[in-house]
Formats: C-alpha cells, sequence, structure tokens
C-alpha cells in the first residue's frame, strides 16, 4: 500500500506541474494585451494633467526694468559666468540683474547677518551679496547659478597695514626687557625674614 500512495502521490505532482507549466504561456499572452490598452490609455491621461508649477514658463511674464540713471557693477564669476548688477542710489530697496542676457528686478529682502540679499520670486533668482563675493542661487530647483562673483573692487589683493615700530628700541648687545613696577613685598614675609 505505501508504494501506491506514493505512485499516486507522485502522479498528482507531476499532473500538477505540467498544469502549471501549459497555463503560464496563456497567462503570459494575455498581459501583453492588458499591458498595451494601459499604455495606450496613459499618454491620454498625462496631457490632460497640468505642468509642474516649477516648470511653468515666466518669459515675458514680467517687464523687464528701467536701467537709466543707475551705477552699474559687473561680477565675474567662476566656469566663466558674468553677472550685472544696477544699483539706483535713491532705490536701496531693488537692484536690475542682468544673467543669461535677460534683466530681472530683485527686491531686498532683510537679514540678521548683515548681508545683501535681493529676490525675485516669480523666476526663483537669489542675489546674496557680502563683502567677499556675490552669489546667485535658483531657490525654485534649490541650486547655484553662479558662485564667487566678485567685481573689480573685491579682486583686489588685501593689503595689511605695517606693524609700527616699537616704542623703545634697545641699543646693540642689549635685551630688551620691559619694565615691570616695583612690587611692595608683604607683611608676613618681612616679619619672618626680620627673625
Amino acid at each position: 500500500m505505501p508504494t501506491l500512495i506514493k505512485n499516486t502521490l507522485l502522479a498528482c505532482s507531476l499532473a500538477m506541474a505540467a498544469a502549471t507549466l501549459c497555463a503560464a504561456p496563456a497567462a503570459n499572452a494575455a498581459e501583453p494585451k492588458a499591458t498595451a490598452k494601459a499604455a495606450k490609455a496613459k499618454p491620454a491621461a498625462k496631457s490632460k494633467t497640468r505642468a509642474h508649477p516649477k516648470a511653468v514658463d515666466v518669459v515675458g511674464s514680467e517687464p523687464e526694468p528701467d536701467i537709466t540713471d543707475t551705477t552699474t557693477t559687473d561680477f565675474d564669476c567662476e566656469l566663466g559666468n558674468k553677472v550685472t548688477t544696477y544699483h539706483n542710489d535713491n532705490d536701496d530697496g531693488h537692484i536690475a540683474l542682468r544673467w543669461k542676457k535677460r534683466l530681472h528686478r530683485l527686491t531686498r529682502v532683510g537679514t540678521t547677518t548683515g548681508a545683501k540679499r535681493f529676490e525675485n520670486p516669480t523666476f526663483g533668482l537669489v542675489w546674496i551679496g557680502i563683502p567677499a563675493k556675490g552669489m546667485l542661487l535658483d531657490s525654485r530647483l534649490n541650486r547655484q547659478l553662479a558662485n564667487e562673483c566678485k567685481n573689480a573692487e573685491q579682486m583686489k589683493p588685501v593689503v595689511e597695514k605695517p606693524i609700527a615700530p616699537p616704542a623703545a628700541t634697545p641699543a646693540p648687545g642689549e635685551l630688551a626687557v620691559p619694565a615691570t613696577p616695583a612690587v611692595a613685598a608683604p607683611a608676613a614675609l618681612d616679619a619672618s625674614a626680620a627673625k
């Protein structure tokens, strides 16, 4: 009897394996049709959706600022980038900035560090000016557009002032010893020395 059970189980296992192998190609043949239908439906759905807000074209939505009667500052940045700023002496709250052949108006934003920070939220531009350099950022894509931007004044080497010589110079062969004030001995030491 045990061989009869073994043979029956073996036959059932083979039958199940054969059924699985035969059914797999039929199931795989049905899937490409379903995915082809889904692929055709997806482009239609994508065309109805809106573009990402960061990808919206804003060129032409803002007029270029007027740069007559302004002071121009040219900055040379790393990687060969160039930035030009235009300041109006009467308006400290705004600058015009030329970047990639386009003129942008930026509004000053207060900082706690004393850096000059100007922003244009429409284009996502941020200009940060510190005494050593300037930096242009893209706040929409969170990346630097231009770094190490320096104008002609910032490119000049820093010259240190010479240190003044000491007031009195010792004669040759003498040691320079600073003058020390006379210190009075404590009374307790005077009493013990007297004994």
